[in-house]
């Protein structure tokens, strides 16, 4: 007896469909993986950015030179003033530039009233003013102490150095200054 079998290959057919089904499910989670990585990455180089940035303002409101030179701050051995090559990962070699641009700008420095000052607190006493009277000359006692609370506006632009990705960190603070100290640099509202 002999039999004449005649396969079709159906079953041939069906496990090269599978293997490339599988295939094609393997490259998708792979793809999928590698774009999830490269988020997290970027998101990270981001958040190294954004805390170089916010280190060189705080470098930068511990320094007086802020509001006496704003457009010099910052001594940089990395290139012009104003600029600050930043370690992120401790490798030893610079990450991110932080640029402060544009340079500090006052907002605005009113002076203070003497009779706003406490003269119990020490910082209070050095801005009083006396003045003696005056009577019938205008403008000869204003009422206003030899200080000012000034309100600055700092930015820093900080930069991957590998990337190019760019963060603008702004931040605020207020800081009592001589008012010689802001006549020519600040409004006085």
């Amino acid at each position: 007896m002999k039999y004449q079998r005649f396969e079709s290959g159906i079953t041939l057919i069906t496990a090269l469909i599978m293997l490339v089904l599988l295939t094609l499910v393997a490259l998708t989670s792979f793809n999928l993986g590698k774009s999830n990585l490269q988020v997290v990455s970027n998101m990270q180089q981001r958040d190294e950015a954004t805390a170089a940035a916010r280190e060189v303002i705080e470098e930068t409101i511990s320094n007086t030179r802020f509001f006496t030179h704003p457009a010099a701050i910052l001594a940089n051995p990395c290139g012009p003033d104003n600029q600050r090559c930043v370690d992120t990962n401790g490798d030893g070699k610079d990450d991110v530039k932080v640029v402060m641009a544009p340079r500090p700008t006052c907002v605005k420095a009113p002076v203070i009233k003497n009779t706003a000052l406490n003269l119990a607190d020490t910082e209070d006493a050095g801005c009083s003013m006396g003045a003696a009277q005056s009577f019938g000359i205008d403008g000869a006692v204003d009422g206003n102490s030899s200080c000012a609370d000034s309100i600055w506006e700092i930015s820093a632009v900080a930069t991957d150095i590998e990337t190019e990705a760019k963060v603008q960190v702004t931040q605020g603070v207020a800081v009592r200054v001589a008012r010689d100290d802001v006549t020519n640099n600040c409004p006085t509202t």
